[in-house]
């Protein structure tokens, strides 16, 4: 791909990762790796016009006979999620760096966000529980699409703190 200066990599992740499902840890645990992975695959890719995405399929398997009721088996077919891949896979394709999930008809992105949060240099555990809702607030989420992204945050929430 580096020599042609050119690819498109669509991994596979799971909704089970991204989001949690009883008694899946070990396989969630696997599946946000990939989302890991490719990520750094985006970033390192970029500047030979290899774009890298993931997509989160819902879709029904042997895996997943006992998750889904039978009506919902039907939807949620493999052919449904192809389209996506076919177009992620594409040479049209410019989108990078991002998580989609795909499934019964429904196709989204999944976004992983921060916000500027609470800053204090020598907080303590009462500082914590008095800020939590300031801490878990997103209400002005950013997406970073690097680890450079998010620290200008540290800087605002410095400003903001003091």
């Amino acid at each position: 791909m580096k020599e042609k200066n050119y690819g498109r990599i669509v991994n596979v992740a799971s909704p089970s990762g991204l989001f949690g499902n009883f008694g899946q840890s070990n396989y969630g645990a696997a599946k946000m790796g990939i989302v890991g992975l490719t990520n750094v695959l985006a970033i390192e890719g970029a500047k030979y016009n290899i774009k890298a995405n993931v997509i989160a399929p819902n879709a029904a398997t042997r895996m997943t006979e006992t998750l889904f009721g039978e009506d919902m088996s039907k939807l949620l077919t493999v052919d449904n999620i192809t389209p996506l891949v076919v177009y992620l896979a594409s040479e049209q394709c410019e989108i990078t760096h991002e998580i989609f999930s795909a499934g019964g008809g429904r196709f989204a992105r999944i976004g992983i966000s921060t916000d500027v949060g609470y800053f204090n240099a020598t907080a303590k555990a009462e500082d914590i529980f008095a800020n939590i809702d300031e801490i878990r607030d997103l209400s002005n989420s950013i997406y970073p699409t690097s680890l450079a992204d998010e620290l200008p945050l540290f800087n605002e929430a410095m400003n903001k703190g003091n």
